[in-house]
């Protein structure tokens, strides 16, 4: 049996010969190159073609690995990356395996349970780890939730009038009523006609609600892009 060719990506020099050292007793495994840099690990992989890639996150950047691997299984999809850190972070673990990652370890773990990551991802078995599991999930019912927030203020922007959505950019922008009638040659009454009914839509008693909801959702990147009917 041909042994499982390694590539390590680590920005740590002691980090690299460490591991060296443990992957060099084991009978099964070849390490073929050692990268510096996130975007040297790109360049090796693609001359190597290595059938695991051990990768850091935080090397030139701070998720210089992530980035990498992104590039990497886009160029050499059969390849297996396995991230190994030291950052135990739930956004970083989020995005490492939605990039594609087959594994995330710890360099603290036990080094059996990194070589059985290793034989594991060689022999395409994907063992997501229960406590990962439970972070991913979480995260994904995040996402969902911000997205159908998102999805839910736009509905409500866009049946705005073009008044209204006018009126309540200037509230965004930190204008008060008043100041708006005046900058909108309007009567103090009819902004607060317009208030009331943008609540209404809204379906909120406070504007300094609708406000936070919209500040939540980078309103300010967006209004460009609505139009109201």
């Amino acid at each position: 049996m041909s042994s499982i060719r390694i590539v390590m990506a680590d920005d740590n020099p002691e980090i690299r010969t460490y591991f060296s050292s443990i992957l060099s007793h084991e009978s099964d495994m070849e390490l073929v190159g050692m990268a510096a840099s996130g975007a040297e690990a790109v360049k090796m992989a693609q001359a190597l073609k290595p059938d695991i890639i051990l990768m850091d996150i935080q090397m030139e950047t701070r998720v210089a690995g992530i980035t990498a691997s992104e590039q990497i299984l886009r160029l050499l999809p059969e390849t297996k990356i396995i991230i190994l850190t030291i950052l135990e972070d739930d956004d970083l673990l989020f995005k490492a395996y939605c990039a594609g990652v087959t594994d995330y370890i710890i360099k603290t773990d036990s080094i059996s349970q990194i070589l059985t990551s290793i034989r594991n991802a060689s022999q395409n078995q994907f063992v997501l780890r229960p406590a990962y599991a439970e972070k991913i999930i979480d995260e994904l019912k995040r996402v969902r939730t911000e997205q159908q927030n998102l999805l839910d203020s736009l509905t409500i922007l866009t049946r705005l009038s073009n008044s209204e959505f006018e009126v309540l950019k200037l509230l965004y922008q930190g204008m008060k009523a008043r100041e708006i009638a005046e900058a909108r040659y309007v009567s103090i009454g009819t902004v607060k006609t317009q208030i009331h009914s943008i609540l209404q839509k809204f379906g909120r008693t406070s504007m300094s609600d609708v406000i936070r909801q919209l500040r939540a959702l980078h309103f300010d990147t967006i209004i460009d892009s609505i139009h109201p009917s």
